[in-house]
């Protein structure tokens, strides 16, 4: 960058070297030529002293300035040479104003002033404490320099100055989208990275919060990705502190918001799996390949060591080492078990009883811990087998012990101190951390995929259940976008979320439990979660049926659409068990609540509604119950409105609904009263 500042500033000092030189060959007004050569004397000594200074230069202004500086040297020179000794006639017939020298003059003075504004703005570990003024060439556009004056601090500042420029950076772009295109094009992001990477805590805050501000549309994410925001967040995620960390994540997702085709992106720099790492610390228990510990009973993630150490654990023989024989069951796949817990909704051939994450676990890691301990080779197998139980004890100790120093260095790196934080800062961190997968799996097969397979779904389940308000919100909405691709992406469904999943379990029965509750605002993603799931149930786990048909019934017109959308993917052709979930919608009590909702509810809400009515028309066109209710008149009223006959696909339903249900009913009522 020196040589560039120094480029531009060579032709201003040749400029000034020749106002001087003419002024002193003026001949005629050589007060008024005195005065410029004077001013532009300290005005030549300045950018000398930028030229010597060149490397500290901020870049930006200096080209604004110097540009300005050397247009008005340009007429400063032609000024002067009018006043030469070109002959008597000429001097005779040029008239120069007195208005035209002083006008030059307070050019000048402006120039001097903006120069030396530069000098003074550029100084390395110039102090924030020192108000700097504006510059001349502010006074068509001060944030302009408000924002020169910040970045240069980010360049040549002390790590202090440097945190409070980026916090002053941070309320600018909050303020007004403008300004944060103004700080991306005069170079703030660069060393707004170089703190969040180098900078203390504060100082590492305020840039990561700055930068997740600056990238409100696709052109500043995409200038932010080229220059190393990827690789910058990385580090962070890896090493920094937590409060970092949370913002960090939060400026991702707002990355990934704005701009989606930064989602392989980043997911090629490992974040989604330092992500989930952080939703999962103190969340559930870590896969096989980290250290495990016991000292949480009620996580829910030995859930799915159990359902696969379950498979072989009971099929060894007095006197064989038991983990030989549970030899690579961690990598099976969950619904080969036949012996599990039923999918919430369904039922299991060993018990009734329904899906309960915390008793699941006591059981599960009190099975862990024996399938851990090797039996005794001895010919008494019973002795072997008495003691079985303090031999688990003395090894799960040993495993509590030797946690951290067992643990792959990532782990060690992601979760060293971590403890220590107050509880504040680690849910938020957990909150940023969900925000960020919802973001970067929105519309995303490959990073679906990649959050399904790791712990993440586990994390949501439990999250969802006991996080704060917060973190219970971003979990269903990642959920919600998880979903949304599983059902268009069958290979990610089929491989995601499998009836006999313990990790779908989990997810699914906290779903319903907020259905059922219907009284927060994760209503709506768990919703349309389960909507999108709709595919993947069984004709027996009908359970999630009744509390989607009650909200229907006198609901937020938001909440009252996405129920009908919800129970649509259930009844649609689409669904292979479209006719059950017709009849449990039926059965639900769900034919009264869509008549009143198609003649009488929200205009946003009649269109849904009356799809689902036809759907299950279509399919059960010999029910009593729509019999009674009437249903085909309101088939037949409804396909003589315009609001819904506008829509080729919805007059085609109605039309083939309304042909079956002519074959099965009687007419009744032509008209609604």
């Amino acid at each position: 960058m020196a040589d560039i500042v120094k480029q531009i500033l060579a032709r201003p000092i040749q400029l000034a070297d020749q106002v001087i030189k003419t002024s002193d060959e003026a001949v005629i007004n050589k007060q008024d030529c005195a005065e410029l050569k004077s001013k532009t004397e300290k005005l030549a000594g300045l950018l000398r002293q930028a030229a010597r200074a060149s490397s500290d230069l901020y870049e930006r202004p200096t080209k604004r300035i110097i540009d300005d500086t050397e247009q008005v040297l340009d007429k400063a020179l032609s000024l002067v040479l009018k006043c030469r000794n070109n002959g008597v006639i000429k001097r005779v017939f040029t008239i120069i104003p007195a208005a035209g020298f002083r006008k030059m003059s307070a050019q000048l003075e402006n120039s001097i002033g903006d120069v030396s504004w530069l000098l003074r703005v550029s100084a390395p570990n110039n102090s924030t404490d020192e108000y700097l003024g504006l510059p001349p060439i502010a006074a068509n556009e001060p944030i302009l320099c408000l924002i020169w004056e910040q970045i240069a601090i980010l360049y040549t500042g002390s790590l202090d100055d440097r945190s409070d420029a980026a916090a002053s950076l941070v309320s600018l772009a909050r303020d007004n989208d403008r300004y944060g295109k103004l700080i991306i094009e005069e170079g703030g992001v660069n060393p707004l990275l170089k703190l969040a990477k180098e900078g203390k805590m504060e100082g590492q805050e305020n840039a990561a919060l700055a930068i997740g501000l600056l990238g409100r549309d696709p052109e500043s994410v995409e200038h932010m990705i080229h220059s190393g925001v990827c690789s910058v967040f990385v580090k962070i995620l890896k090493e920094g502190p937590m409060k970092v960390q949370g913002v960090v994540a939060w400026a991702v997702s707002e990355l990934v918001a704005h701009y989606p085709k930064c989602q392989d992106l980043f997911a090629q720099h490992n974040i989604v799996r330092l992500l989930v790492g952080h939703l999962a610390f103190e969340t559930v228990e870590e896969h096989s390949k980290y250290a495990i510990t016991s000292n949480k009973p009620t996580s829910i993630h030995a859930v799915v060591l159990a359902s696969n150490n379950n498979t072989n654990g009971n099929n060894s023989s007095t006197g064989n080492n038991v983990n030989q024989s549970n030899k690579g069951v961690v990598n099976q796949n969950y619904d080969d078990d036949k012996n599990r817990v039923a999918h919430p909704g369904g039922t299991s051939t060993d018990s009734q009883q329904p899906f309960r994450m915390h008793s699941v676990v006591a059981s599960t890691m009190a099975m862990k811990n024996q399938t851990k301990v090797p039996v005794s080779q001895g010919s008494n197998g019973m002795a072997a087998n008495t003691n079985l139980s303090q031999k688990s004890e003395n090894v799960v100790k040993k495993q509590n012990h030797h946690h951290y120093t067992n643990v792959s260095l990532t782990a060690h790196s992601l979760h060293k101190g971590r403890e220590l934080e107050d509880p504040a800062t680690k849910a938020y961190m957990k909150a940023m951390a969900a925000r960020a997968l919802w973001h970067l799996a929105s519309g995303n097969s490959a990073i679906c995929k990649s959050i399904t397979e790791s712990r993440a779904l586990l994390c949501f389940a439990v999250l969802l259940e006991k996080g704060p308000e917060d973190v219970q919100y971003n979990s269903a909405m990642a959920l919600m976008e998880i979903t949304s691709v599983a059902e268009q992406d069958s290979e990610l469904r089929r491989s995601a979320f499998k009836p006999n999943a313990p990790a779908c379990k989990a997810v699914i029965e906290q779903l319903l439990k907020i259905i059922e509750k219907a009284d927060s605002k994760l209503l709506l993603p768990c919703v349309n979660a389960i909507g999108n799931l709709a595919r993947t149930f069984r004709a027996t786990e009908s359970q999630m049926i009744q509390p989607l048909v009650q909200l229907l019934d006198e609901r937020e017109p938001e909440i009252t659409k996405a129920a009908a959308v919800a129970l649509t993917k259930f009844a649609c052709s689409e669904n292979y068990l479209h006719l059950d979930h017709s009849k449990a919608i039926i059965s639900a009590g769900g034919a009264k609540h869509l008549i009143q909702l198609v003649y009488f509810g929200e205009q946003m809400v009649q269109p849904a509604t009356l799809v689902l009515l036809c759907y299950i028309a279509l399919h059960v066109p010999d029910s009593e119950d729509l019999a009674q209710a009437e249903v085909l008149t309101v088939v037949e009223w409804a396909s003589k409105q315009s609001l819904f006959i506008q829509d080729e696909a919805v007059e085609s339903l109605l039309q083939n609904s309304k042909g079956r249900l002519e074959l099965y009913q009687s007419r009744g009522s032509r008209g609604f009263h």
